[in-house]
């Protein structure tokens, strides 16, 4: 079911909203002093009596998870109140150790924001209802005829970012994922990882008759663990909406669940049996109160982000839209490309520039993927890089030879000059009398793929240049020999 085929329906518009559940990054939990690293702990092993809901426990409340709930409002251009309250969320569900959660409902931490998006060339601004702070629920596992309970999980600070209903495609709302998750990364507040669950999405969409302003009836989505679902999902619920309402039936409001492997979403909870959460304020937290000053204080905080890094890319360095693009949306990719550049302070910076987008864009990646590591722990550290870039731009070595020296240098960790000093490899022969002669010799021992380079088959001319590379050991430019090549064949061309 394609993405373009709703969005270019002409009797039925959708309308998507996201409630966006990031774990923040900080070492305790959001009321007590419990450690938040339980992942692949034991079970029930990160609990104390507060996050375990004991009678007669007092929260307190983490002031680092304020600071980065307010860090990422300030991102996505919210507004900060002065003033802001924490609120009990009541609902029985046996994964809610106290009987509530401590949330925030009508005077959050912000409200009133925005996040662009490019939308295949048109940026659209969807709004940002709000960002508020909240405590995370325990896990339970479900087995044959019973279910167990971790309460790691319980206490973690949970960010929810809301936003309007302004999304109008499955594909504008994975867009608006995406580039969210990009700034929270970028923030440092969470690891935005969807698959573990620090990342979480609630998909509200309805359908309603194109030029219609009223909303139609929604549906709740959940069980999305990654982009690519939270898409396939708002796709099948869209067109399924649009199939009830073209034969007559009516939508029901109601929760539904996204069943991957079947590619469904099936009813799990309707609009009778939602429940009431009776908010109050929570009587053992005092209001946040945050001055002017705060707020300015955490906005010098703000580091920089994927929109302003992109464009620097582009202006101070003069990279391609795509490489400016590819190197921001994965922030490690990008420090380590910063870190290349302040390891070449000697260079011209744009060629340089240029180059180490290159060469992290294909063999540092490739180099990566091949041995499943990360950027962050990347073997071939950015002054390593930086080494092997001097060295190709004093041409003491060729392309060739650094493809070969980067792996070594990858799996070594040596430094790619002292590689080169170490195998005694020679400079790049260019002498363009010495390589004219044996471009001679191969030229005349080669007679079949000379005629068929000349009959028209371009791909012997590579056959040749594997051959003079063969004679100088590798230490011939392949671009200049492919040169040099073409001009003397064609010079000796038959008439």
């Amino acid at each position: 079911m394609a993405t373009t085929s709703i969005s270019v329906d002409t009797d039925f518009e959708v309308v998507i909203g996201l409630e966006v559940h990031a774990q923040l990054l900080t070492k305790s939990k959001m009321f007590c002093g419990c450690s938040t690293g339980y992942a692949n702990e034991a079970a029930n092993t990160h609990v104390c009596p507060t996050c375990m809901g004991m009678p007669g426990v007092l929260p307190v409340i983490n002031q680092e998870a304020v600071t980065y709930t307010i860090m990422t409002a300030l991102a996505l251009n919210c507004s900060i109140p002065a003033y802001s309250k924490f609120d009990r969320k009541n609902y029985p569900y046996p994964d809610l150790m106290k009987g509530y959660q401590i949330s925030q409902y009508d005077v959050p931490l912000s409200h009133d924001g925005y996040l662009t998006i490019d939308l295949h060339g048109q940026l659209r601004h969807i709004g940002i209802t709000r960002v508020h702070l909240e405590e995370d629920t325990a896990r339970l596992t479900h087995r044959q005829g019973y279910s167990l309970i971790d309460v790691n999980r319980a206490g973690t600070p949970l960010m929810e970012i809301v936003s309007e209903p302004d999304m109008r495609s499955p594909e504008e709302a994975r867009f608006y994922m995406q580039k969210l998750r990009e700034i929270l990364v970028y923030l440092g507040v969470s690891s935005g990882r969807m698959e573990e669950g620090s990342l979480r999405c609630d998909a509200n969409i309805s359908v309603r008759p194109r030029g219609q302003q009223k909303l139609g009836v929604k549906s709740e989505i959940k069980n999305m663990n990654s982009f690519r679902s939270v898409e396939r999902a708002l796709e099948y619920e869209a067109q399924r909406q649009i199939e009830v309402l073209r034969s007559g039936g009516v939508i029901q409001q109601e929760t539904r669940g996204w069943v991957e492997n079947r590619g469904i979403t099936v009813s799990q909870r309707s609009k009778e049996q939602a429940h009431d959460y009776r908010y109050f304020p929570e009587p053992d937290l005092p209001p946040l109160v945050l001055s002017r000053e705060r707020i300015e204080e955490i906005r010098r905080m703000l580091p920089e982000l994927p929109d302003a890094r992109r464009t620097r890319y582009k202006s101070e360095y003069g990279l391609a839209e795509q490489d400016a693009n590819v190197m921001t949306e994965d922030k490690a990719l990008g420090d380590y490309f910063e870190r290349v550049m302040a390891a070449s302070q000697g260079s011209e910076r744009k060629a340089r520039a240029k180059a180490a987008s290159n060469w992290i864009l294909s063999e540092v990646v490739r180099l990566l993927n091949a041995h499943s590591i990360a950027v962050q722990d990347c073997p071939l550290s950015p002054a390593a890089l930086a080494n092997l870039l001097d060295l190709l731009d004093k041409e003491r070595i060729t392309g060739k030879q650094g493809k070969e020296i980067a792996d070594e240098a990858f799996t070594s960790g040596e430094m790619p000059e002292a590689i080169v000093e170490r195998k005694g490899i020679k400079p790049p022969i260019s002498d363009l009398s010495t390589l004219e002669h044996i471009i001679e010799e191969v030229i005349a021992k080669n007679t079949k793929a000379v005629n068929d380079y000349r009959a028209g088959k371009t791909n012997a001319l590579q056959a040749l240049v594997g051959q003079v590379m063969k004679q100088t050991r590798g230490q011939a430019k392949a671009d200049m020999v492919q040169t040099l090549l073409r001009k003397k064949l064609d010079e000796t061309q038959p008439a």
